[in-house]
């Protein structure tokens, strides 16, 4: 049976013509009942009774890097994530921070206020036309850099483990956003210091939480704000506990980090390699059919192996124009 077959069975119903996993995939059946299930049980026993061992959930999720579930932080999204990560890195005042022009735009505009208030200097790094990271422009002398894996923007999958080991040979921590590659391509191999990701895209888990995957956690990573969960009370300066629960917010919607678990567990059930190929094989498929159609080009090579797929509209008409009019085509009901 088919990864497609499988995903379309899993679920009892569907936004017709969903092309949308890389904003916000539909949840299967199971994940959905689980969400329901931690709901009720927290309606029956109360809130901090029925609080989940979610070790199960981590580790899954860190396998998905090569971390271990002590290296995992639940959070509500990708970029309270990164906001938590970058936030509380101790970086001093005239640290070189590198990213690329294709970064996240709530990434960027964090970047250029912590800048801004901390003296960090932003170093804009080389890419092709692609938008690929130019893996030679990484050296040494940059205090820290940010990456992400595959842009929301466009489906060029950046080559994550010649990044990674470049950034390890000159001694450079990387935070690799896998928000729209976790689940879609292989992103173990990399050897981020810290990954950053999210339920709702490529891991098709539930809306409202994030994650921060933390294998090489130095004294001076630690959370932008302090919580009762993960530090410890301390005069003058609490003290943070071993391990990526010191990112965590225990107050969060518990019933959503449950359903991510439950997603996770699914994707390796249907395997991730074999979810790779699938998803690469559509991307490939999708964009020879699109390609040139109407006048639209795609944006990435067409053998690029994502199932992200942008295309660039041809003189005279604009991605607004050609929304409008398929609106008017398929007024809703």
């Amino acid at each position: 049976m088919s990864v497609g077959t499988q995903w379309r069975a899993a679920r009892g119903t569907a936004p017709p013509g969903h092309l949308d996993a890389a904003g916000c995939n539909v949840p299967s059946d199971r994940v959905l009942d689980a969400v329901v299930a931690q709901l009720r049980l927290e309606r029956q026993r109360g809130g901090y009774a029925a609080v989940p061992d979610l070790t199960a959930a981590k580790s899954a999720l860190a396998e998905l890097v090569g971390a271990g579930p002590q290296d995992v932080a639940f959070l509500e999204s990708g970029t309270a994530a990164m906001a938590a990560l970058l936030g509380g890195w101790r970086l001093a005042p005239g640290s070189g921070v590198g990213y690329t022009r294709t970064e996240y735009g709530s990434t960027l505009m964090l970047l250029r206020r912590l800048a801004e208030q901390r003296d960090w200097k932003l170093v804009e790094l080389p890419v092709d036309d692609d938008g690929r990271l130019d893996v030679a422009g990484v050296r040494a002398g940059l205090d820290l850099m940010v990456l992400s894996h595959i842009g929301s923007h466009r489906g060029v999958v950046q080559p994550a483990a010649e990044i990674g080991a470049r950034c390890r040979e000159a001694g450079i921590p990387l935070v690799l956003d896998v928000c729209q590659s976790l689940g879609h391509v292989e992103v173990r191999g990399a050897g981020a210091s810290a990954y950053v990701g999210t339920s709702r895209k490529w891991l098709a888990g539930p809306r409202g939480v994030g994650f921060l995957i933390v294998p090489d956690l130095t004294p001076d990573m630690d959370a932008a704000v302090p919580t009762l969960g993960g530090h410890l009370w301390s005069e003058p300066t609490p003290v943070p506990q071993p391990g990526a629960v010191r990112y965590e917010s225990s107050e969060a919607a518990i019933a959503a980090r449950v359903g991510l678990g439950v997603a996770v567990l699914e994707h390796f059930e249907l395997g991730p390699s074999t979810v790779q190929a699938a998803l690469a094989d559509l991307g490939r498929t999708a964009r020879g059919l699109l390609d040139g159609a109407g006048g639209w080009r795609v944006a990435e090579p067409l053998d690029e192996p994502s199932a992200l797929v942008t295309l660039r509209p041809p003189p005279g008409d604009t991605a607004e124009h050609a929304a409008a009019r398929a609106a008017e085509a398929s007024p809703p009901g």
